[in-house]
């Protein structure tokens, strides 16, 4: 009965707690003021994210009480979670140059590698792949470019929200799929904890995430599908899947970035995501695009591999073409 009291209580606390973050950003004029750089016309407090992650943390405990999550997790989550959350917490009330923030980000993934042990073999193309040694620089760097990536998607009014919880409630369901339903816990709060901070960033926002929020759901979510890949490989295809529409469209446009010779680490505007909101004018239809891409495509596939219909790394190239060829046609990377 404590466990299933537990999802309400950790929306609620997002959803009374965003609330109260507000109030303190507005009194203490931590706003986003719109610039040309900007994908929003009018100014809004920021640092909303914070509540995603006392929620969610606060819960730790009590599937650690339970015994209901594995220990490594639970270690992982706690600590790297809340270095990065604490450094764009830094970051949203000052200012943290990009070095020191790199710097912190590598060393709080880090933690979650020694926790978690690296990447397991894997299983795709028909293949058993062992990455060695090899593969904790792999993660190490998987880890920082999903926590960074969800920082640059978290651009418009509710999209970082809304695929979190496609995720994280995606996940939920591939565990339940692979018979694993104990390993869902994380990913079930997670989404509430979301969900409770979403009432005040949907179209049109009252807050931002912030980056403590972003910087701090890119790291979990890194957490949690390479944990799932201690459970079955397919599960972390399933993972990558669901993870889709921010990954394609984060690396396409780093890519032709690159191509042009740009520096990266200047902030921009030129994602597919924001290319799309300027063109229709509104933020709600292209996170409501991104909702559907997640239910009616991802997640049937993701499905599909979880279940064995589909070779994991085959799933995954299906997956992601036509999303490379939809980043492309809004013009991902390309100024304007």
């Amino acid at each position: 009965m404590i466990l299933w009291t537990l999802f309400p209580a950790v929306l609620l606390v997002a959803l009374v707690m965003t609330g109260g973050l507000r109030r303190y950003a507005l009194a203490r004029s931590i706003i986003d003021i719109p610039n040309e750089r900007s994908s929003h016309s009018v100014p809004t407090p920021r640092g909303g994210g914070v509540a995603i992650v006392v929620a969610f943390l606060l819960s730790l405990p009590v599937f650690a009480s339970q015994s209901l999550l594995p220990g490594n997790l639970i270690w992982a989550l706690v600590g790297t979670g809340s270095m990065i959350a604490l450094l764009g917490f830094l970051d949203d009330h000052g200012h943290v140059a990009a070095r020191w923030r790199l710097l912190g980000h590598f060393l709080g993934s880090a933690w979650a590698l020694f926790c978690l042990g690296g990447i397991p073999p894997l299983h795709a193309f028909g293949l058993d792949i062992d990455f060695g040694g090899f593969g904790y620089v792999l993660a190490l760097f998987y880890f920082v470019w999903l926590l960074n990536l969800y920082n640059f998607m978290d651009g418009i009014d509710g999209l970082a929200s809304v695929e979190a919880i496609c995720v994280c409630l995606g996940g939920v369901v591939l565990y339940v799929i692979s018979h694993h339903f104990e390993q869902s816990y994380a990913a079930l709060a997670l989404a509430c904890a979301v969900a409770g901070f979403l009432f005040w960033n949907f179209p049109p926002a009252r807050i931002f995430m912030g980056d403590a929020g972003s910087g701090f759901l890119g790291v979990a979510l890194a957490i949690l599908s390479l944990q799932a890949a201690w459970v079955d490989s397919a599960l972390f295809a399933g993972w990558l899947i669901l993870l889709g529409v921010f990954v394609v469209d984060a690396t396409v446009t780093l890519i032709r970035r690159l191509l042009r010779g740009e520096k990266v680490y200047e902030a921009h505007r030129s994602h597919a995501y924001q290319h799309a909101s300027r063109q229709l004018g509104s933020h709600k239809p292209v996170t409501m695009a991104v909702l559907l891409i997640n239910v009616l495509w991802l997640f049937p596939l993701a499905c599909m591999a979880v279940s064995g219909w589909l070779d994991g790394g085959v799933a995954l190239v299906i997956a992601y073409l036509p999303l490379v060829l939809l980043a492309i046609k809004f013009r991902s990377g390309m100024p304007g």
